[in-house]
């Protein structure tokens, strides 16, 4: 039985009851959103986590980390060091998005590490493959994508990105419509190479219900991709975007019946004049699935502070609905991101998140706000500390004041507005 199954059973399940603690409310809230699929608890029966998280309907919004080598950059070593500063900064989940070096061994080693939710895309590995063999990317073999889906879920893997809603159907509306930047997705792209050169349809589709086996099995969650998310602001909520969408809700209903966890994924670059109608379009179309969204970025222009226009965007988001924001770090749109992108990336999707708590009335958030300015009224630093998205950088800043200031700061000094007289 998955634990979906669990939940509309109403079996008790340590997952959920794992969960319902670390959100400080009921284990029926968390299993009646299981059962109809509005929370999802990725969670492989191959792993042991020390840290369990619930994303969807009513809870804290959640933070996505994506590490990863490339075939340009390959360092197991630095990734791993990433691992550790995403999960120190607050990342709940991770993705490996590795296409360089022996990617199982990279993966066992991240799986080994990880204390919490960790997530992959198949097709990558898939195109490495192909790649490696001498072929083309459109080559992709179907059989070998799924054997790399069913070794990716026996290994351990808690949810993997499927794009399942390209299809020949939504292939033709990208080719008669075109775009400013095309597909951004690199696995939405692969998919649509292959069947632009074989009039194949994506076996991810053409054979879901082998897919939900193999979820199954191993109780995977199916984050089902974005493969068509628009990468300009110009192509925001196109025919293609929605056309997808449309495709990803019905995967969700047969999910569901199968008994597996499904999340949808969302864009991507959009501006923030249409966040509220995507989120709308993706919670009606998908049924109430729990949303990942990519940022969304609210505009093209800002290179190197990209981890900013998706913070804008994310915030508005989750606020209207999303439940898990992917981080972008400052790094998006020009280089692998090092260390320090991938800590201030996560410390900036988790402000977005939090800012979201207090409009969507999450238990606690509003108050942790409340509890950071009782101190920082009372000018009390080692309290506020404990009430800070993130304690290291207040330390830090508090250590470059001169000993005299250890009272107020040097913005007003001795005219501090907080001071009583």
């Amino acid at each position: 039985m998955t634990l979906m199954q669990d939940a509309q059973n109403k079996k008790a399940n340590k997952l959920i009851q794992a969960a319902a603690t670390a959100e400080n409310l009921s284990e029926d809230f968390i299993r009646e959103g299981v059962a109809d699929g509005t929370i999802v608890i990725p969670k492989n029966i191959n792993r042991k986590l020390s840290k369990i998280i619930a994303v969807g309907k009513g809870l804290k919004t959640k933070v996505n980390a994506n590490i990863g080598t490339s075939p340009d950059y390959i360092n197991l070593e630095e990734e791993l060091v990433k691992l550790d500063v995403a999960v120190k900064a607050g990342a709940d989940a991770v993705m490996d998005l590795s296409t360089g070096g022996n990617l199982t061994q990279i993966r066992k080693e991240i799986l080994a590490r990880c204390p919490v939710q960790v997530g992959t895309v198949p097709i990558y590995e898939a195109a490495c493959r192909t790649v490696a063999q001498g072929k083309k990317i459109s080559q992709i073999d179907g059989e070998m994508l799924f054997d790399v889906i069913e070794e990716q879920a026996q290994q351990g893997v808690d949810f993997i990105t499927v794009h399942c809603g390209i299809n020949k159907a939504t292939v033709e509306i990208l080719n008669r419509q075109g775009r400013l930047a095309g597909v951004v997705s690199r696995g939405g792209s692969f998919l649509v190479k292959c069947i632009n050169a074989t009039g194949k349809e994506n076996p991810l589709y053409a054979q879901y219900d082998r897919l939900l086996a193999i979820a199954k099995k191993y109780d995977v969650t199916l984050s089902l991709g974005d493969g068509f998310r628009p990468g300009a602001a110009f192509d925001a909520s196109d025919a293609v975007q929605l056309g997808e969408l449309a495709v990803l809700g019905e995967l969700v209903l047969k999910a569901r019946a199968a008994g597996v966890q499904t999340m949808i994924e969302g864009p991507g670059h959009v501006p923030l004049n249409q966040i509220e109608a995507n989120v709308t379009l993706a919670k009606k179309l998908g049924h109430g699935a729990p949303l990942y969204f990519l940022g969304p970025l609210v505009t093209d222009i800002a290179p190197g502070y990209d981890h900013i226009t998706s913070a804008i965007g994310g915030a508005l988001a989750a606020a209207k609905g999303v439940d898990f924001i992917c981080y972008v770090t400052p790094a998006e749109h020009i280089r692998l991101p090092n260390v320090k992108d991938v800590r201030e990336g996560v410390i900036a999707a988790r402000i977005a998140g939090h800012a979201a708590d207090i409009v969507k009335g999450v238990k606690g958030a509003k108050d942790q706000d409340d509890a950071m300015s009782k101190y920082r009224k009372l000018r009390d630093w080692k309290k506020q500390e404990e009430f800070c998205i993130d304690p290291e950088k207040l330390r830090t800043e508090r250590a470059k004041l001169p000993p005299q200031q250890d009272d107020v700061c040097t913005m007003c000094g001795e005219f501090c507005a907080m001071r009583d007289e």
